[in-house]
């Protein structure tokens, strides 16, 4: 595959190393490199893989569910798993595989003993959907709502509708929500110019297929649904209480109505209904252990993904799986878990451990797994009472299991037990936001990723890791021993070193970690170690002082610098310097004017040097505002973990962090009592109030007391009472009639900005996730 910033055939390495033989290619490798791979020259690999795709998809007459719409696609698919799962043999999208590469790859899955597939289609722009369309051919349809998602790739919402409404040209029915007036007038007025496809409508209008009488949510967690199906008055309840889970579950009492599924049933089915987590989680685990939480769901393709998210961990050398019984596959065992055994000689593991009745009684076909060390169990309570032996320690464990097997307990006992308060690190908005930058820079511009202060706070390896999978070019760090523990982790990428100190030099070279020198008694330190070490051509990046007057070489001492570099031990990989203002239009005659400085002073050593090096000077906020300033290579700083620096709203940009916490106690309080130290709190009338469990030590600026800060719980915005504690916030919930102590409060993300956080405590979003403290537990998940 390739794209404007990425070409696919820079993967076909690794791939082949990893035991790849067939390729489609739209230029041909140094065949001599793979004497065992068959390649397929293309004119367009993309195309190619999706017309393989629409001829597998020819092969097969069963029902496919298109699923389509701005938000819940992804619930609807899962859903409707667990409520058809056993009327059908079904194969289904894995996670959120729904572009013009995940769509191919959802319907290669079908094969012969499949009666029902499940497919999402999501579009970011005018004239993709033809293509997901000729692949997936769906013939029911389901639309799930209209947002604000993807706005900037059509002309108008109609525009966005109409292009999704391409998916179901060829569709025998459609369901959708009829709440949504712009939504309902296009889909009907559509339809007109499709008059065989069957429209089934769910909503409170009385012309709907599915009219709907009330929703009554006076049970915290319960929604009743009084609706009325071919003339029957029914009331149907779900385990849930919020508007998008409501949504997504009419949606799904549409799909099930169309397929004839009897009325006496609906209930049955809809109390399967669980919530989903959806994400592979990434946490520690006890004995420097590491943990992958990937329980949501067991089968072939979803296991595929997770052993290879485990392949790309080089943290610990050992490598341990634990897998439950794969359900509702509709294969003998034989097949199923021979393909099983089959997997994990391609992503080898050197411990198994089974749990359930069927994967025990297939223990003999892991015999030539590859898996040095076999264990199984009937059940999860046998392997949560055998734990304590099995000696889990400097090892990466992927929990993969069915929701009934209950691995939530495996996965606390095997994780490191903090605190209550995490920060939720999504991996996938990370990858995200790196792809909107890479579309707004030139091909040939390198991206140097900042990866320094612990990853702005959200981490250390994990974050290298997903960067390292993504081929960004360079990562930077501010320090040497950030860049060792990196290293230590397997991380292979080049690393430069910002903040060089001239009494940790030694690591940089038996590290391989390339300096950042910027004065010189930091070039004279440098030359003397590798001198002492008989060491040439060792890489440096030379920072330059153009007007923000922090580090680097000043264009009065060029000549002395060129001087120096001179028959030197060194060789200048790049040379940078840094804008003080670019984020800033009021600033951006100052901007030019670094930029004119920056490429006089570049200019004069290059000349000097006589071979070519690396020139970057641009930033998050420069790369996008001012184009011209991308030069050869950008650094991709706070945008890179969601925060756009300039406001621009140019990139649809997604926070990576969410910072989370339970509450320990609740109080009820009668007017006149004071709240925390010094009784600078006071309840003006009775109020009841939440002790959460965080503190200025876990980074929440003690300047958010006295109700300048504030919290989600609940869905509203609750502020804070008296001083932040060094350990306990206390909160104002008075009016939340049902809190309870345990419950979860978002203190920043997942529908509260941090830059909000920031502006409360009057500083900004870098020093809030810089200072989240190392006591706070970090989970990564996509």
């Amino acid at each position: 595959m390739y794209g404007p910033r990425r070409d696919g055939h820079a993967f076909i390495p690794d791939l082949y190393l990893r035991g790849v033989r067939n390729f489609i290619i739209y230029h041909p490798p140094e065949l001599k490199d793979y004497p065992e791979a068959n390649f397929i020259l293309v004119n367009d690999s993309l195309r190619a893989l999706q017309l393989l795709a629409a001829f597998h998809r020819q092969q097969f007459d069963l029902p496919v569910v298109g699923i389509t719409g701005s938000n819940g696609k992804t619930i609807v698919k899962e859903w409707l798993n667990q409520l058809l799962e056993d009327r059908y043999q079904i194969v289904r999208s894995p996670r959120s595989y729904n572009s013009q590469i995940g769509v191919p790859l959802s319907i290669w899955q079908i094969h012969e003993h499949h009666d029902l597939a499940l497919i999402e289609a999501g579009i970011s722009r005018s004239g993709e959907m033809g293509a997901l369309e000729e692949i997936i051919r769906p013939t029911i349809g389901v639309f799930t709502n209209i947002g604000e998602a993807h706005d900037q790739g059509f002309e108008n919402t109609e525009a966005k509708i109409l292009e999704k409404l391409e998916l179901f040209k060829n569709a025998d029915a459609l369901v959708y929500p009829s709440g949504q007036p712009e939504l309902g007038k296009t889909i009907r007025a559509w339809q007109t110019r499709h008059p065989a496809l069957e429209l089934v409508s769910i909503g409170r209008l009385e012309a709907d297929t599915i009219p709907i009488r009330s929703i009554d949510k006076q049970v915290p967690g319960q929604t009743a649904i009084h609706l009325v199906y071919k003339g029957l008055s029914i009331v149907l309840e779900i385990g849930f209480d919020n508007d998008a889970a409501v949504q997504n579950a009419l949606s799904c009492i549409g799909v099930m109505c169309y397929l004839g599924i009897p009325v006496s049933e609906l209930q049955g089915r809809l109390n399967r209904l669980n919530p989903l987590t959806m994400r592979l989680e990434l946490k520690t685990g006890m004995n420097h252990s590491s943990v992958i939480n990937d329980s949501y769901s067991a089968d072939i393709s979803s296991l595929k993904m997770a052993l290879d998210f485990l392949s790309q961990q080089k943290q610990h050398a050992r490598r341990t799986l634990i897998l439950s019984d794969i359900l509702e596959s509709g294969r003998t065992p034989q097949s199923l878990y021979g393909e099983v055994a089959g997997l994990l000689r391609k992503y080898p593991v050197d411990r198994l451990i089974g749990v359930g009745e069927h994967i025990s009684d297939a223990a003999a076909l892991f015999h030539d797994s590859g898996v040095k060390e076999r264990l199984f169990f009937k059940g999860t309570e046998a392997l949560a009472d055998a734990l304590p032996a099995l000696e889990f320690r400097d090892e990466t464990i992927l929990l993969k299991g069915a929701r009934v097997f209950g691995f939530e307990r495996i996965d606390q006992l095997l994780s490191l037990q903090v605190h209550e308060t995490l920060l939720e690190v999504n991996l996938e908005a990370m990858a995200q936001n790196l792809k909107q930058y890479q579309q707004v820079l030139r091909p040939s511009t390198k991206i140097m990723a900042m990866v320094k202060a612990f990853s702005y706070g959200t981490g250390g390896f994990e974050i290298a890791r997903l960067l390292e999978f993504h081929k960004v070019d360079y990562l930077a760090v501010a320090y040497a021993d950030e860049g060792v523990s990196l290293r230590k982790a397997g991380i292979r990428l080049p690393i430069v070193v910002m903040n060089t100190e001239e009494n940790a030099l030694a690591p940089l070279v038996e590290w391989q970690l390339e300096p950042v020198i910027f004065s010189f008694r930091g070039l004279t330190a440098m030359e003397r170690l590798l001198k002492q070490e008989a060491i040439r051509l060792f890489p440096i990046h030379i920072e330059l002082e153009t007007g923000m007057n922090r580090l680097g070489f000043a264009s009065r001492q060029i000549p002395e610098l060129l001087e120096r570099l001179t028959g030197s031990a060194f060789r200048v990989q790049s040379v940078f310097s840094h804008l003080a203002a670019s984020e800033e239009a009021q600033q951006d005659a100052f901007t030019q004017k670094q930029f004119d400085r920056y490429l006089s002073m570049t200019g004069r050593i290059q000349e000097y040097l006589g071979y070519p090096f690396i020139r970057h000077i641009s930033n998050s906020a420069g790369m996008v505002r001012n184009p011209a300033l991308q030069l050869d290579m950008v650094r991709l700083g706070i945008g890179l973990y969601g925060i756009d620096p300039a406001s621009s709203r140019l990139l649809e940009l997604k926070e990576v962090g969410t910072l989370k916490t339970t509450i320990a106690q609740i109080k009820h309080l009668d007017a006149g009592e004071t709240v925390g130290y010094n009784r600078l709190g006071v309840a003006e009338q009775p109020m009841k109030i939440g002790t959460l469990r965080l503190g200025y030590a876990d980074g929440y600026p003690r300047s958010l007391g006295y109700g300048i800060g504030k919290v989600l719980y609940k869905g509203r915005l609750v502020p804070t009472v008296g001083s932040i504690c060094m350990d306990m916030t206390m909160v104002d919930i008075t009016g939340i009639a049902d809190a309870r102590e345990g419950e979860e409060v978002v203190i920043f993300g997942n529908g509260l900005s941090v830059t909000e956080l920031a502006k409360w405590a009057g500083t900004i979003a870098y020093e809030i996730l810089a200072g989240i403290s190392q006591r706070v537990k970090r989970v990564y998940f996509e």
